[in-house]
């Protein structure tokens, strides 16, 4: 039996959303949690003495959880449509190195949206079989979407409610953990982001096929009609989340928010996709001009940016649960570094209570990926996913960057100075 005890200064408490302010320890046999206790306690436990005893410096909090990433991507400013052209080898490849990347940077489990053809597949078996090491992986495969619509160059296309039930059938046969659906449309150059992309037929017979094999969906949702056939049919993740009429302008639907908070379906705002790029045009700003269409981008995002925040307000204010996922790498976002950390930094951008945030990237993350009896808090009987920072994230959630240690299933991923 492979038993270790790990132990930090304080811990912070995802499940309740409260910090224990003393010395803790943490009793691990294999890749699970045995023990949560004060450290001047937890000497008593039968596992204790004979324990591996590891010290973790800073405040304990689980292993971060992305919702919502695209490891194919490069991150670079590469669009999907340009992606798409690239061979299936390299993706693969590109998708491995991000995987590690982004448990390097904390992120201990993650979701895949989308990938082509077989790459997310082979992502996750060479995981599997130790190849590389990587988060917890959890694994759409190629997207449902329509003729035309979002990620269609390499999604699972289908047309009709036999069709949906048969891309969800192929999508299982292949290796799929759960059905991501591109409800609207999206950067993809042919579809159209006013109207639903699928009927409700066709929504419903994707859904009801996957809840009859036990596997959860998420669905891209840019605008607010797109967004009410997928909660009538009981989609459990809206993605994105955009309250935008036909007409292409942002207005808060108070019924169907209501409805959302109701059924309590889960939403990824994916917030910080945007402001990655702005960032990124501020600090080449202090080294050299911004071309006047840079310096447009920057101003027509701040305005955007303004006007969201009051929607996202009334969509907190509603009660539903906001959950982080990052959407990288996608567009000019990569993953990696903080970039998961920033994602859960924008949650306090809206408002949002820095505890509030850390528990959208850990335990109801985890929900939303349906592993919240396995990850996101540190609890007996879970997953012995650990990280640990220096300061005190809870009121300061720019803390959440400064990493001291990574703990994979009941392993030392990394120690930091």
């Amino acid at each position: 039996m492979n038993t270790k005890v790990f132990s930090g200064d304080r811990m912070i408490d995802t499940k309740n959303g409260k910090v224990i302010n003393n010395k803790i320890s943490i009793i691990v046999e294999n890749e699970s949690i045995i023990a949560v206790d004060s450290s001047d306690k937890i000497t008593s436990h039968p596992a204790y003495k004979n324990a591996e005893k590891i010290e973790l410096s800073g405040t304990l909090l689980p292993g971060l959880v992305d919702s919502h990433v695209h490891l194919i991507g490069f991150g670079d400013g590469t669009t999907g449509d340009v992606l798409v052209k690239t061979d299936d080898n390299l993706l693969a490849i590109n998708g491995a190195q991000n995987a590690i990347k982004h448990l390097d940077s904390g992120v201990t489990t993650l979701r895949d949206l989308g990938a082509k053809n077989m790459t997310g597949y082979m992502i996750k078996e060479a995981s599997r079989r130790g190849i590389i090491k990587t988060p917890d992986l959890i694994m759409s495969g190629r997207p449902i979407t329509i003729i035309g619509g979002h990620l269609h160059w390499f999604g699972e296309v289908a047309t009709g409610a036999n069709e949906c039930v048969a891309a969800v059938r192929r999508l299982l046969r292949d290796g799929s953990d759960m059905i991501k659906i591109t409800a609207t449309g999206g950067s993809t150059g042919t579809s159209n982001v006013k109207v639903p992309s699928f009927n409700l037929d066709e929504m419903k017979a994707i859904i009801d096929e996957a809840h009859k094999f036990g596997i959860h969906t998420a669905a891209h949702c840019v605008n607010t009609e797109g967004m009410r056939i997928a909660v009538e049919v009981g989609i459990d993740t809206i993605i994105h989340g955009r309250f935008i009429n036909q007409d292409g302008v942002l207005e808060f639907d108070e019924a169907l928010a209501d409805q959302i908070a109701e059924k309590g379906i889960l939403l990824n705002a994916t917030l910080h996709q945007g402001r990655e790029r702005i960032w990124q045009l501020e600090k080449k700003a202090t080294k050299q001009e911004l071309t006047l269409q840079e310096k447009d981008e920057i101003e027509i995002f701040n305005e955007n940016w303004d006007e969201a925040k009051v929607v996202w307000n009334k969509v907190i204010d509603k009660g539903i649960q906001l959950v982080s996922g990052s959407d990288a790498s996608w567009q000019h976002y990569k993953l990696g570094g903080t970039s998961f950390q920033d994602e859960i930094h924008a949650h306090v951008s809206l408002g949002m209570s820095p505890m509030e945030a850390i528990q959208s990237g850990t335990i109801y993350s985890a929900k939303s990926c349906w592993v919240d009896d396995e990850v996101g808090s540190l609890e007996v009987g879970k997953i012995a996913n650990i990280i640990s920072v220096s300061g005190n994230p809870e009121n300061n959630i720019k803390d959440l960057r400064n990493l001291k240690s990574i703990i994979h299933r009941g392993k030392v991923h990394k120690l930091f100075d």
